[in-house]
C-alpha cells in the first residue's frame, strides 16, 4: 500500500520535475554567460554591468529562437512520421550550432533591417539602452508565443523591438517607415508565396505519382528528378544564404554549382530508387517512404541555413552593445566576437532541446496532417520561396513560408476532397434508375484508372446522357454536403492573430523596457 501511494505521487509531480529540470537547465546557462561576460574587461577596465545583462539577455534570446524558430526546420519531418521528435531534435541541434559557428560569423549589421536611423542616437550609452530593450522585447514576445503554441518570426520581433526603443528613444522621425513599410507587406507576401509553392509541388507529385494506376512505376521515373530538384534548390539556398559569410556567390554561380549537383544527384538516385522499389506494394504509402531519406537532408540543411543566418538574430545586438561597450561609440556594423557566436549557438540548440517539443507538434501534426510527400512539398517551399525572395530583395520570413506551406497543402487536400466527392455524386447521378452491378462496376473501373482514364471516362459519360449537368444550385449544394475541413481553423485564426501582433507587441513592450532601464541607468 505504502509502496503504491509513492508511486502515485511520484507520478502526480512527474510534470512539475520535468518543468523544473528544463528551468534549471535554462537558468544554469545564462549564469555561465553572465560569469563569462563579467571577465571581459578590455583594457583592465571594471566589469561592465550593460555587458553581462546584455549577455544575459542575449542567451535568453537564443533559446527562444530555438524553442520557437527552429520547429519550422523539423517539423513537418516529425510530423510526417519521417523523423521522430528525438532525432530531430538531435539533427536540428547539431546543424544549426554548425551552420552558427561555420557560416554565421563576420559582420553583421547593429540596426536589424535599417529600420532606424542610428545618427539620430544621443549616444552610446543611449544606444546600449535601446539595444537592451529591443532584444528583451523581443524575447520575451518570443517567449509567449512558444508558450500559446505559435510560431512567429523571430526577426519580425526584433524588429518590433528595435522600431519601439528606437521611437522611444529618439523619437518617431528615427523610424524608416519604407523599409518598414516591405516588411509589413512580408507578412502577407511570406505566407502566401509558400503556401502556393508547396500546393504546387503537392499537386506536381499527385498528378505525376500518386495519381497513376502503376505508382511504383511511376516513382521510379518521377522520384529522382523531384529529389535532384531538391538538391539543386537547397544547395542554391545554402551558398546563397548560408555559406554567404564563408564564400560570396551571386546567383549564377550558386544556381550553376547547385546544378551540377543536382545532375549527380540524379546519376546516383535513380538506381538506389529503382532497387529500393522492386519488393514494394503499389501504394500510396509505399511511394511515402521514398521520400523519408530526403527529407531528413532537407531538416538538416535548412536547420544548417537558419543557424547559419538566424543567430544574427540573438547575437546581433549582443554584439552591437559588445562593441558600443568596448568603442564607446555608435557603430552602424559589429564583428561578432567568438564568445557571442557561441552564445547564440548554445543557446538555440538548448532552447530546441528543453522547449521546442511544444512547437514541433504545432506545426507539424496540430495544423493539418501531414505526411512524406507533403513534408517534402514543405520543405521545397521554403528553399525556393527564400530564393526567389532574396533575388526580389523582399524581406521574407523563414517562419512564415515554412508555416503557410503547411496550411497551403492543407487548403489544396480540402479542395480535392471536395472535388472527388462531387465527380462521384456526378457520376451516381448520371446513373439514377439504372442496375446497381453496372454502377458498382463503372465506380471501381473508375477508382482504379490513372487520370486521363478517369478524364475519358467522365467525357464519355456526359455525352451519352442529358443529365451530365448539374444546376449552378445543385453544384453550391454539393460543396456545402462534401465540405471536409483538413486545416484546423482555430491553428490559422492563432497563428494569423499573432503574427499580425508581433511587430507592435515587441515594439511597445521594447519602448516601456527603454524607459525602464534609462530610468534605472541615469544617475
Amino acid at each position: 500500500m505504502e509502496f503504491e501511494s509513492i508511486q502515485s505521487i511520484e507520478n502526480a509531480t512527474r510534470f512539475a520535475r520535468r518543468e523544473m529540470f528544463r528551468f534549471g537547465s535554462a537558468l544554469l546557462f545564462i549564469i555561465i554567460i553572465m560569469l563569462f561576460a563579467a571577465g571581459i574587461r578590455p583594457d583592465g577596465a571594471a566589469v561592465s554591468i550593460e555587458l553581462v545583462v546584455a549577455a544575459m539577455i542575449g542567451g535568453y534570446m537564443a533559446m527562444n529562437i530555438g524553442a520557437n524558430d527552429v520547429a519550422n526546420n523539423v517539423g513537418p519531418a516529425v510530423g510526417s512520421k519521417a523523423l521522430t521528435l528525438t532525432g530531430a531534435i538531435i539533427i536540428a541541434a547539431v546543424f544549426e550550432a554548425s551552420g552558427a559557428f561555420i557560416a554565421g560569423g563576420g559582420v553583421v549589421s547593429t540596426i536589424k533591417k535599417g529600420i532606424i536611423d542610428p545618427s539620430l542616437i544621443p549616444n552610446g550609452d543611449v544606444f546600449v539602452w535601446l539595444m537592451m530593450a529591443a532584444l528583451l522585447a523581443g524575447a520575451i514576445w518570443l517567449n509567449l508565443a512558444t508558450a500559446l503554441g505559435a510560431p512567429v518570426s523571430t526577426t519580425h520581433a526584433v524588429v518590433g523591438g528595435v522600431l519601439g526603443a528606437g521611437i522611444a528613444a529618439g523619437g518617431m522621425e528615427i523610424a524608416n517607415w519604407d523599409k518598414f513599410g516591405l516588411i509589413a507587406a512580408s507578412w502577407i507576401i511570406s505566407p502566401l508565396i509558400g503556401g502556393v509553392v508547396a500546393a504546387a509541388f503537392l499537386y506536381w507529385i499527385k498528378r505525376s505519382i500518386t495519381y497513376q494506376k502503376d505508382m511504383i512505376g511511376a516513382a521510379n521515373r518521377m522520384l529522382p528528378i523531384m529529389v535532384s530538384l531538391m538538391i539543386w534548390a537547397f544547395s542554391t539556398y545554402l551558398i546563397l544564404k548560408g555559406l554567404k559569410n564563408v564564400i560570396d556567390f551571386g546567383l549564377p554561380a550558386a544556381t550553376g554549382i547547385g546544378l551540377l549537383l543536382a545532375l549527380a544527384t540524379f546519376v546516383v538516385v535513380r538506381p538506389v530508387v529503382r532497387r529500393a522499389s522492386k519488393a514494394m506494394e503499389n501504394g500510396k504509402q509505399s511511394v511515402n517512404s521514398l521520400f523519408t531519406l530526403p527529407l531528413i537532408f532537407a531538416a538538416a540543411l535548412l536547420s544548417f541555413a537558419h543557424g547559419a543566418n538566424d543567430v544574427a538574430n540573438a547575437v546581433g545586438p549582443l554584439a552591437a552593445i559588445s562593441d558600443a561597450v568596448t568603442s564607446h561609440d555608435v557603430a552602424t556594423k559589429a564583428t561578432i566576437p567568438f564568445w557571442v557566436m557561441a552564445v547564440g549557438a548554445t543557446g538555440i540548440a538548448l532552447g530546441l532541446a528543453l522547449f521546442g517539443p511544444k512547437l514541433i507538434r504545432t506545426v507539424g501534426s496540430e495544423i493539418t496532417e501531414l505526411d512524406q510527400m507533403r513534408a517534402y512539398c514543405i520543405a521545397m517551399a521554403a528553399a525556393i520561396t527564400v530564393i526567389i525572395a532574396s533575388q526580389l530583395g523582399l524581406p521574407v520570413s523563414s517562419t512564415h513560408i515554412a508555416v503557410g506551406g503547411v496550411f497551403g497543402v492543407g487548403f489544396l487536400r480540402e479542395y480535392l476532397k471536395v472535388s472527388y466527392a462531387k465527380t462521384i455524386h456526378e457520376i451516381e447521378h448520371h446513373h439514377v434508375g439504372k442496375d446497381d452491378s453496372e454502377v458498382e462496376a463503372f465506380m471501381a473501373e473508375f477508382k482504379a484508372g490513372s487520370l486521363e482514364e478517369k478524364r475519358l471516362m467522365l467525357q464519355q459519360l456526359k455525352l451519352h446522357t442529358a443529365k451530365a449537368e448539374l444546376t449552378k444550385k445543385e453544384r453550391q449544394r454539393l460543396k456545402k454536403a462534401y465540405r471536409q475541413e483538413l486545416v484546423k481553423r482555430s491553428a490559422l485564426l492563432k497563428i494569423g492573430a499573432a503574427w499580425i501582433i508581433t511587430v507592435p507587441a515587441a515594439g511597445l513592450m521594447a519602448a516601456l523596457l527603454f524607459y525602464m532601464i534609462r530610468g534605472i541607468m541615469l544617475p
